[in-house]
């Protein structure tokens, strides 16, 4: 088995052992110019928690022969939400935009390079599938575990909440491996042979660090959530429905305006969505998808979901390529 970081090792050995770890202190908020500090010196200057980081960097060294239960006493999970967040931002923002400019640079965009035409449809659908992916654990899947931390709970559980973004794990690993195997089997050779190369080499790296990273969620994250779930269901924790419609009661005195979850909801009636669909997408029940709509009527004086639509577009909640025709709207 791979020997261990620790806290007294020199964060500047660390980085030179395993260049992985420069992606894994950017996702820390830890920037480099550390000098000689030790892993521990470096994590609590950042305000980082040294026993998570050191949990995670030595699962990523060595994810093979990582032991889960032992490490998940050692996470504090706030701490490890926050990686898993910079870690989305980092791939969806930074990572998978940056590939794509060189594959623009590597392949022939004329119409008659249909392969290279594909190649880069191919490509496009595969970033767009992982920044939908990454946008669900961030709105849905995160916000599940905060509210969990907070010593609330929903009717549906961590495993209900997670089911589907387990399955686009599975799609992202199949998606990427089929890029790398069309541009390998079928790009004709050019002048940009070597471009395309470097490409590659990206599409491996990115292919590696995403795996892992789903890795980690699948197995570290999920059992620390696990183990929290049934402890705040134990001690009883508070339904989130109720809370979030106490809440909702206490926000009525505000005249005009709406809360981030009301805002929230006009989005969502403004996309065309059934009371029944808003509370699925958003893992409220239907009864506070309904206190919340008559609340927004009172306030906005608006009462139609297409007036809705129209508010919503004006106050750029929404793009016009969101709203849903008329014709197709829900009753």
């Amino acid at each position: 088995m791979t020997e261990k970081y620790h806290e007294m090792d020199p964060m500047s050995d660390v980085i030179s052992d395993d260049y992985r770890m420069l992606q894994m202190i950017g996702r820390f908020g830890i920037t480099l110019g550390f000098g000689n500090q030790t892993v521990g010196a470096t994590c609590r200057a950042a305000g980082v928690d040294v026993t998570t980081f050191l949990t995670v960097v030595n699962y990523v060294k060595d994810a093979a022969h990582a032991h889960i239960g032992e490490m998940v006493d050692q996470i504090n999970l706030p701490c490890l939400i926050r990686y898993l967040k910079n870690s989305h931002t980092y791939f969806v923002d930074f990572r998978l935009p940056n590939i794509r400019r060189k594959l623009l640079e590597a392949i022939d965009c004329s119409s008659s390079n249909q392969i290279g035409l594909l190649i880069l449809r191919f490509y496009d659908e595969y970033a767009a599938e992982v920044a939908r992916h990454m946008e669900y654990e961030n709105s849905f899947v995160h916000p599940f575990v905060e509210n969990l931390l907070n010593g609330k709970v929903r009717v549906e559980t961590f495993d209900m909440v997670v089911r589907q973004h387990e399955d686009n794990h599975a799609s992202l690993e199949k998606s990427i491996a089929e890029l790398k195997s069309i541009i390998i089997k079928y790009y004709p050779s050019d002048n940009a042979a070597q471009l395309m190369g470097e490409v590659l080499m990206d599409i491996y790296m990115t292919e590696e660090d995403l795996l892992t990273h789903c890795h980690m969620e699948d197995t570290l994250f999920a059992e620390c959530v696990r183990r929290l779930e049934c402890k705040v269901r134990r001690a009883g924790g508070s339904d989130i429905n109720s809370v979030e419609e106490e809440e909702e009661e206490k926000d009525t005195t505000l005249a005009n305006d709406l809360s981030e979850r009301e805002k929230d909801i006009v989005v969502q009636v403004a996309k065309g969505l059934s009371n029944k669909e808003i509370a699925d997408a958003l893992f409220i029940s239907v009864n506070t998808v309904m206190t919340h709509r008559r609340n927004i009527s009172r306030k906005l004086q608006i009462h139609s979901p297409a007036a809705l639509a129209i508010y919503a577009l004006v106050n750029g909640l929404v793009n016009l390529d969101e709203i849903v025709p008329l014709s197709n709207s829900p009753r």
